[in-house]
């Protein structure tokens, strides 16, 4: 699933290319461990992100490394040269929550964006939160 915000549809705090907070969608247009691509204006233009949807168990103590149930990176992924990072495979590397890119396999931690197998290569991230059952990110 591709979720669009169109800059003219979107609800926004203010936005004049400063950074701001955006509605981007709802929790139910999310996929619990997987991930969706939305576009959304940013201070320095219109991006693509990769949203995750990491669920915490409320019956369980949190899991160090995932301090959080939602990610937001970079949906382009600069080894393929292609807007795939959505359609990765979450999984777990030594306790960090990661995304595999579908095209090459490289792995980028959802906390950070950092490349587990080139450390002179990171996603952008961005903040990004639940609003009663609205998701907003910070762009």
């Amino acid at each position: 699933m591709t979720v669009a915000a169109l800059k003219d549809e979107m609800d926004t705090a203010g936005f004049n290319h400063t950074k701001t907070w955006q509605k981007i969608c709802t929790k139910a247009d999310l996929v619990a461990f997987s991930g969706v691509a939305a576009w959304f204006e940013t201070a320095s233009g219109p991006a693509q992100v990769a949203i995750f949807h990491l669920p915490v168990d409320p019956n369980a103590a949190a899991l160090p490394g995932r301090p959080t149930e939602l990610y937001a990176l970079d949906h382009f992924d600069p080894f393929s040269k292609a807007n795939v990072i959505a359609r990765g495979i979450v999984g777990d590397i030594k306790g960090a929550a990661v995304v595999a890119s579908p095209i090459y396999k490289q792995h980028f931690r959802l906390a950070d964006g950092q490349c587990l197998e080139d450390e002179n290569v990171a996603l952008r991230t961005w903040p990004i939160a639940f609003k009663g059952d609205a998701v907003w990110i910070e762009g």
